[in-house]
Parts: structure tokens; sequence; C-alpha cells
């Protein structure tokens, strides 16, 4: 399999044309959260007034409108542009790893990368908090433009692993604690990791953060993490540490691991109401993703 290029993350500006973290509609809400907001706070401005309409807050009624069209009316408002959008790349050694068509690392730079073109083309500010599990995690100041995407995607190339090795136990939790000083209020946080490094310190951290700022899950994962290995003998581990290990002996104990590991994400990702997606090795990138993007057409 091969590792990208540069040149393979900055050729996925063209697929990001003509998508938006603006989401319209459920399915793109669920993945990246929608722009508009019934509730002032920092980075809003005011839309357009609607109808009333059951759990809207109270205390964005237009009186006013409400008294004038004879049915309660409520104020929406939007982000301003430049809302600060974090990309927060876990790139631990255990990514170079897949049994599909492509190594998880790969999968996560390209899901990345196309994340950042999208806010850039947006209008909003790009920064980035990039670690490899071993020394400190890189800092990309938010910028807009091509100056926020072209420096993450650098770093994205350069921090990507390129032998494998153990997943590392603490990167994860090296990047959450390097993000939080930087959060502003209204941030968006787009944090892209396969959840190895899911420690007692991880879920502290995330609340943290999503108190603060819209966050959402991005976990890659790869089908024989999922399934375990097909019946036989097959040679496993890392280079100078390889052992035998038969496929069909292995396997309950390996799903249990896996399902054990699964349900600690998807409760944390409930418990702290995170939108969780999973993106596979498996699937033909970036299609999955651009699904999940693409804003349809208004009704008339």
């Amino acid at each position: 399999m091969k590792l990208p290029e540069l040149i393979d993350l900055v050729a996925l500006r063209g697929a990001a044309r003509g998508l938006s973290l603006h989401a319209h509609r459920p399915a793109l809400a669920q993945l990246l959260g929608a722009h508009r907001s019934a509730q002032r706070g920092r980075g809003l401005e005011f839309e357009e007034v609607r109808p009333y309409a059951a759990g809207d807050d109270a205390r964005t009624i237009d009186w006013r409108v409400t008294a004038r069209r004879g049915k309660p009316h409520t104020k929406l408002f939007r982000e301003e542009r430049e809302r600060p959008v974090w990309i927060v790349a876990d790139l631990q050694p255990g990514l170079l790893f897949g049994s599909r068509r492509q190594f998880k690392s790969t999968l996560l730079l390209h899901a990345a990368a196309l994340l950042g073109w999208v806010a850039a083309l947006g209008g909003d500010r790009v920064g980035a908090v990039v670690s490899d599990g071993a020394a400190p995690p890189r800092i990309l100041p938010g910028r807009t433009r091509e100056a926020g995407v072209l420096p993450l995607l650098q770093a994205l190339v350069e921090s990507q692993p390129r032998a494998p090795g153990l997943p590392s136990a603490s990167g994860l939790e090296a990047a959450l604690n390097t993000l939080r000083p930087l959060l502003q209020p209204g941030s968006l946080v787009l944090l892209l990791s396969d959840f190895t490094g899911l420690n007692a310190a991880v879920p502290d951290l995330l609340a943290g953060v999503s108190a603060r700022c819209d966050c959402r899950l991005l976990w890659v994962t790869d089908p024989l993490e999922r399934n375990g290995l097909p019946a036989g003998s097959h040679r496993v581990g890392l280079p100078g540490r390889l052992w035998w290990l038969d496929g069909l002996g292995s396997r309950p104990a390996w799903q249990a691991a896996w399902q054990q590991r699964e349900q600690a994400l998807t409760q944390l990702a409930a418990q702290l109401n995170l939108p969780l997606v999973a993106l596979d090795t498996a699937d033909v990138f970036p299609d999955r993703l651009i699904a999940l993007l693409k804003e349809p057409t208004w009704a008339a």
C-alpha cells in the first residue's frame, strides 16, 4: 500500500468543492452539526425569523413578529464566518495497518485533508493539532484559506507512521491536552483517531472540550480488527516480534476485545452527546465522507 504524499492531499481540494460544514439536513448534522442555532452566543449573528417549533428556546422568541402575525415566531442565528475549525489528528504508530484498500493512517490523512479543504473553502479558519504518539503534538494556528490548509497537509505527511509500531497509549491524551488552551467558545473540533489510546484521562478531556465547543468524533476502523483472523495459522506481530496464531481459536477472544473497545467508545460518545462516525479502510475514499458532506439543493 502506498503512503500519501503532499500532492495527493492537495488534490483533494477539487473533491471539497460543493461540500460544506454548514449542515442543512439530519444526516449531515449527525456528523458535523448545523451552523444554525436558536441561542445567542459568541460568534453568532442574526439570520432570520421563522414560526416557533416545539423544542425551540423560549428566550429567542421574537415578540414583535409574534404580536404582528398572531403566532409565535423565533429568531435564528448563524455562526459568523471564519469560525475556528480545529482538526485533531491522532497519528500514532499503530495506524500503519490495513487489511483492505488502505492503511488506517492513509484513511485518516485523506479525511483530515478533505475536512480541512471543506472548512477553508467555506470561509472558516483552519487550525490543527497533529500527534504522532511520540514527540509533543504539533500546533498549527488557525488561518484562513490556503494558509490554514497547506501547513496542515505538510504536517500530516511528515507525521504519518512509516514503520509498524505498537499503538501509543498517550498520543490521544497528549493531543487533547495540547488542544484545550487553544480553544475559543464556538469552535468546531474534528477529532480523527482509531481510539486505541482511549485511556482513563480521555473522557474528562473530551468532556472539557465538548462543554466549550462543538466536537465530532471520526473513528478510523479496519474489518480485520472487528472480525478477527480467518481460519488457519497466521504469523502476526511486529518485525522482530512475530509469532504464529491460530485464526479460528483466537477469534472469540479477539472479537470480545473489539466489542469491549467499541462499547467503551460508543458509551462515551453517548454520555457526552458527541456524534460518532466510523470511517473504514474497506470503504472507497472519499465517497463515504463526501456523501455526509454534500449539501442538498434547497426546495423552493
